[in-house]
């Protein structure tokens, strides 16, 4: 048995191929913003290729592609223009009056004979948001570096347009140079493991829009009926923090419990019950269902990648863990796993 696999895949056309996989996993950790920026265009072009693959029956494969990625930013901008229209207000009050509740929201705690009991006479939240004064001269001072990281990040989202558009229209184009780098005897096997790849991390994104709406729409619709302040703001808040699992939605309940601090004990007590319930929904309805339909990987798998990438490529890193993982997955599974039974 060993010496027929042997025989089949220790060549030396496998052996040079493996020594430029690996030279070029070396050259990509060198140049990881960018691979990033192609992996996410990636992403995002195997969550829509197949609706360019249907209108493609319809239309040539460039022209498909244009309408589904135009038709994709129409509905992005649809659902997030009319929420920052009707929220901009609130997103001005809630900037300034926001230092006024994190006091509030100090002396609250400080005061509850509850909280006395755990010690927290000492906590200083000047150093989250030390006044309004504070908190306004540092938004001017720093002014200058937001709007060169939101001209950068524009910058960003076009080229990763423009890439994902090539990715969608010159698919089979992309897949025959990508089969053509593998020695013959390995492209039936590299091509099964790039449509694997394809489908799980094209999932990613439907799954992780569908997880992110559902805690976003629970916390909304439960702080509104609760008479919360800000609760579309927060609930758009929460729904953008919970791409980031565990520290999003911690930041998104302190934001709550800062509004509701002032309204007394029994909003806090509900604002706390709302999260619970939008966490319980997600975490135990939406989230199983749709990553184990879209992406087959247990939750730990998820959590492992979370950490690893945290430590070695940075928010944008966790941002797509899911995929990542289901990408060493897939290479796992089909290089490994498959080949020991």
């Amino acid at each position: 048995m060993f010496n027929n696999l042997f025989q089949k895949y220790i060549t030396t056309k496998n052996i040079i191929f493996f020594i430029i996989a690996v030279l070029f996993i070396i050259f990509i950790s060198k140049i990881q913003d960018i691979a990033i920026l192609f992996f996410a265009s990636y992403v995002i072009a195997c969550s829509l290729n197949p609706l360019v693959d249907k209108l493609s029956k319809k239309f040539n494969r460039n022209a498909a592609s244009l309408i589904v990625l135009v038709g994709a930013i129409i509905i992005i901008c649809a659902f997030f223009v009319p929420l920052l229209a009707l929220g901009i207000h609130e997103i001005k009050s809630f900037a300034d009056s926001l230092p006024q509740l994190v006091e509030i929201f100090k002396q609250n705690i400080t005061q509850n004979h509850l909280f006395a009991k755990l010690n927290l006479n000492d906590l200083d939240l000047s150093d989250f948001l030390s006044s309004t004064s504070g908190f306004t001269s540092g938004l001017v001072n720093s002014s200058i570096n937001i709007g060169k990281n939101i001209g950068t990040a524009f910058i960003y989202l076009i080229i990763s347009i423009i890439i994902t558009f090539y990715f969608m229209s010159d698919k089979d184009t992309v897949r025959k140079t990508y089969l053509s780098l593998f020695p013959s005897n390995m492209q039936e096997k590299a091509g099964n493991i790039m449509s694997s790849i394809s489908e799980k991390i094209g999932g990613y994104v439907v799954a992780q829009l569908a997880t992110m709406a559902s805690v976003g729409i629970v916390m909304a619709i439960g702080l509104a009926i609760c008479g919360v302040e800000y609760a579309i703001l927060i609930g758009l808040i929460t729904s953008v923090l919970d791409i980031i699992p565990i520290i999003g939605p911690a930041i998104a309940l302190i934001l709550a419990l800062i509004v509701s601090c002032k309204s007394g004990i029994f909003t806090i007590a509900c604002v706390i019950g709302v999260f619970a319930v939008a966490q319980l929904i997600e975490n135990n309805f939406v989230r199983p269902y749709v990553f184990s339909k879209f992406l087959n990987l247990h939750p730990l798998i998820i959590y492992l990648f979370l950490l690893i990438t945290a430590k070695y490529l940075g928010i944008i890193g966790v941002l797509f863990a899911p995929a990542i993982a289901a990408t060493v997955v897939v290479l796992i599974e089909e290089l490994y796993i498959k080949n020991m039974k």
